[in-house]
């Protein structure tokens, strides 16, 4: 059942898809209510990210509490990609962090906002001869992904007389036709060059990575990895560590909000009957998120072993390496549009912002960034009883420019003017699909850096 307000035309009620709000977050919740972003609106006149780097902090100290915990040496690594603010490079100076990269451009940046060279860690498919030599010249690990990229980098350490610093990526054994990675036979022939080549090759250890959250495959290849390193020792190789890549999961809603959504959730609560599956959606809830899901593949014995990891790694003297991008940026950013136009179709709101669904970017993989943005007036956050359904569009000609299809429930009626701000978004959502399609403006990034009394900001010094 439906109803209309007869005051404003505006129709409420079973037309709104069911709620999924962000975890409560006290940090944003005074942003919200500071009036800044109203200012930073007005003043940008277009949308625009601000980011928390005391979050990024926070997360990075959990992971080497977990370390620490589990008695295993370790390196945390910033995956680059996940975000290309430069904010995050320059707390991974500040703090000795290290930074993974996969381009010419994301090392430039690495190294120019004051990350060693040491540092870095460059992965990635065949990587470019440019980025190969300066990753050789500056002392990054290079995890190598083929037999024809070691000839590449022993063929540069003629040039910049260097000693090449290298992992050996593998291949999972449960991805076998995955474009990554050495397999088994590539391996040993790996090994045994970088064994041949002397000192001007260091063969530091392995790495993967694999793709979703699965605790148990990552502790089994790690395990293996282990092995692997005692057996490239008695080659006369050093092998002192593994990588064992990203994959820790972000929790952005309890579990409750989060598995009634799915269960609820129709064609009919999108806009033009839009239709997704669970499967769609990436997992907005995560029992282990974070730090928690390295506890737990430290904690688990891999197969074939009657250890730990955590025990395995120890008794090994193999560093553990972690390269995590989502999970260092939990709650580390938000982004902001302004609602330029209101429009009543089918019995809801459809809005029109004044930014493209290009800048939040789950829709490269035919989803739906799910956490509900938040209606933020000239006087604060929206409140009210009242469910008002809205979808949101962005500024361009397409129709599939939908920033959300869902009919969000809001709590006041949207008006021009009114912000909408995505919760929890620094993770990917704001640079892995970013367009200025229509000469519209690629949203600046705002760092804030002080929340206590009035927020002071700055623009992110990404070149």
């Amino acid at each position: 059942m439906t109803t209309t307000d007869t005051t404003t035309g505006t129709t409420t009620g079973t037309a709104a898809a069911p709620p999924l709000p962000a975890h409560p977050d006290a940090q944003v919740a005074t942003v919200l209510t500071s009036g800044l972003l109203q200012e930073l609106s007005y003043a940008f006149d277009g949308p625009f990210h601000f980011l928390l780097p005391d979050r990024f902090d926070t997360n990075l100290a959990a992971f080497r509490a977990t370390l620490t915990e589990a008695g295993v040496a370790g390196r945390v690594y910033y995956a680059k990609k996940a975000n290309k603010a430069a904010v995050w490079v320059e707390r991974c100076a500040a703090t000795g962090a290290g930074v993974d990269v996969a381009s010419a451009g994301e090392l430039r940046e690495a190294l120019a906002h004051g990350v060693r060279g040491e540092d870095v860690t460059v992965t990635g498919p065949a990587k470019h001869e440019q980025l190969l030599r300066v990753a050789l010249l500056q002392g990054a690990l290079i995890a190598v992904d083929s037999p024809a990229e070691l000839d590449r980098i022993l063929a540069l350490t003629g040039e910049t007389a260097r000693p090449a610093r290298v992992l050996l990526r593998r291949l999972p054994p449960d991805q076998p036709h995955s474009r990554f990675g050495l397999d088994d036979e590539e391996t040993a022939a790996a090994l045994r060059r970088c064994a041949a080549a002397g000192p001007a090759v260091s063969m530091e250890g392995f790495s993967f990575h694999l793709s979703g959250y699965a605790l148990r495959p990552r502790a089994d290849l790690a395990g293996r990895l282990v092995d692997e390193c005692r057996a490239a020792r008695a080659m006369g190789l050093r092998a002192d560590r593994i990588s064992i890549g990203g994959g820790f999961a972000v929790d952005y809603a309890a579990a409750d909000d989060w598995h009634g959504f799915l269960a609820e959730q129709r064609p009919g609560h999108y806009h033009a009957g839009k239709s997704f599956t669970a499967g769609d959606f990436y997992p907005y809830h995560s029992p282990l998120a974070g730090a928690d899901v390295l506890r737990a593949v430290l904690a688990t014995t891999p197969e074939g072993h009657s250890a730990s990891l955590a025990r395995l790694l120890r008794d090994a003297g193999v560093t553990l390496m972690l390269e995590p991008g989502r999970a260092l940026l939990d709650r580390a950013g938000s982004t902001v549009f302004r609602i330029q136009g209101v429009k009543e179709r089918d019995g809801y709101a459809v809005l029109t912002v004044d930014g493209s669904s290009l800048s939040l970017s789950e829709q490269w993989f035919n989803s739906e960034y799910l956490p509900d943005p938040v209606l933020l007036t000239a006087s604060g956050p929206a409140e009210g009883p009242a469910v008002v359904a809205a979808c949101v569009g962005g500024a361009t000609c397409l129709e599939s420019d939908m920033v959300t299809w869902r009919k969000v429930p809001l709590p006041a009626r949207p008006r021009e003017g009114d912000l909408l701000v995505y919760p929890n978004t620094a993770g990917y959502q704001m640079d892995s699909n970013e367009s200025p399609f229509h000469d519209l403006p690629l949203p600046p990034k705002v760092v804030l850096d002080r929340l206590t009394g009035r927020p002071r900001w700055r623009l992110d010094r990404h070149s």
